[in-house]
């Protein structure tokens, strides 16, 4: 969305009063003299932000990746690292410049806006999943969306940047853990050296990091999904994508790249029942 949902926040507003603003009737009616007064009050909307809340993010790119929707998405980077994305600039920010020397890194980070966990109010406490969903932490002893600045953090392995003429230059990576479509906020390269911190702890995240299913996938519904896809989408199922809470035999449906994947869990065990086009 970006600065572009805050032109449509102010359009509607003002349209509404069409004393002020001849031009623009209600129901509103894009004309020329309409985008003119979208792009003054970006400007005006994004000074008086500016001062109020320090400065204003703009998504410099979106990324395209395998989850259409928030169920299955791994829940940490690098979590099923055959799994490859694309990160396509915003026009403002299709500059092959920019990027300069990227292609010395093997990894980079990602800074990413949580688009779908907007609110006005923030908790300081939430319920990870990982926890049972019913034991409350602080939000910043999380890395839950919901969140007073609803910024995350993903560290990507950088296989190759890609040039296209329609959209300029695309860094092609691995192991993104993002829904497909989300604003990037910024890129950086990742530091072995000042990144990588052997001895730190991860409190009571550290107690899940081995937990895996077996997955039995039926070797004729395997076949349905595409031969570059099916070991990222191993690798996800037997990340276990039901939240904690719910250990059950029942039936999920899962969404990734044009498929629904229907699975059930018994005992340790994940068993895909179906794969079919969503």
């Amino acid at each position: 969305m970006g600065a572009f949902f805050i032109q449509r926040v102010c359009f509607f507003h003002y349209a509404k009063d069409s004393s002020r603003f001849p031009r623009v009737k209600y129901p509103c009616k894009i004309t020329y003299n309409s985008f003119a007064l979208l792009d003054n009050l970006q400007k005006l909307v994004y000074t008086i932000r500016t001062m109020e809340n320090g400065f204003f993010v703009k998504h410099i790119a979106y990324i395209t990746t395998d989850f259409k929707e928030k169920f299955g998405i791994p829940r940490q980077s690098g979590r099923a690292p055959s799994l490859t994305a694309r990160i396509v600039f915003t026009p403002e920010f299709r500059n092959s410049e920019a990027l300069r020397e990227l292609e010395g890194f093997s990894h980079l980070w990602l800074l990413f806006d949580f688009s779908l966990a907007h609110k006005k109010e923030w908790s300081p406490t939430v319920r990870p999943p990982r926890l049972g969903g019913n034991k409350r932490v602080g939000v910043f002893a999380s890395r839950s969306p919901f969140r007073p600045n609803p910024i995350g953090l993903s560290c990507v392995k950088l296989l190759r940047i890609e040039e296209s003429k329609e959209e300029g230059s695309v860094l092609i990576v691995s192991g993104a853990d993002l829904l497909d479509g989300t604003p990037i906020l910024d890129v950086k390269p990742y530091l072995p050296y000042a990144d990588s911190i052997p001895e730190a702890t991860s409190g009571y995240a550290g107690a899940h990091q081995f937990d895996h299913l077996s997955v039995q996938f039926p070797p004729e519904l395997l076949e349905k999904i595409p031969a570059e896809k099916r070991e990222g989408l191993l690798a996800c199922l037997a990340d276990d994508p039901r939240p904690s809470y719910q250990e059950d035999s029942r039936t999920y449906g899962m969404r990734f790249a044009e498929f629904e994947i229907k699975f059930k869990v018994l005992d340790s065990t994940l068993v895909v029942e179906s794969v079919n086009f969503a």
